[in-house]
């Protein structure tokens, strides 16, 4: 396990990642992947269901501009860029579930 700190709005989240080798390691949605692209990563602070990905790899990104709406509990929430950056990778596409934690994309 490895364990990594995510700032999401101001707030810190500790997260933890699991290396795993074989095919799982492949899925494109896999935690580890934005780390591995040597970003920092921007977590899901709670399940839910992708509803729009606004930003892909390469995209210049500026502090509190929104990333990726997240529903949970039938509410929008907006998942804002902790700092300015550059969008080195994207883990999310819309429509998928994502559960606390889970890596959406990582800032360079």
């Amino acid at each position: 396990m490895k364990k990594y700190k995510v700032n999401v709005n101001g707030t810190v989240y500790e997260v933890e990642i699991e290396e795993i080798s074989g095919a799982a390691a492949a899925a494109p949605a896999a935690p580890a992947a934005p780390a591995a692209a040597g970003g920092e990563v921007v977590a899901a602070p709670m399940p839910g269901n992708i509803l729009a990905v606004n930003v892909k790899a390469g995209d210049t990104v500026k502090k509190g501009q929104v990333l990726v709406v997240l529903e949970a509990m039938k509410m929008e929430n907006e998942i804002v860029c902790p700092r300015d950056g550059t969008v080195v990778s994207v883990s999310v596409t819309k429509g998928a579930s994502v559960v606390t934690g889970e890596a959406l994309c990582a800032i360079r």
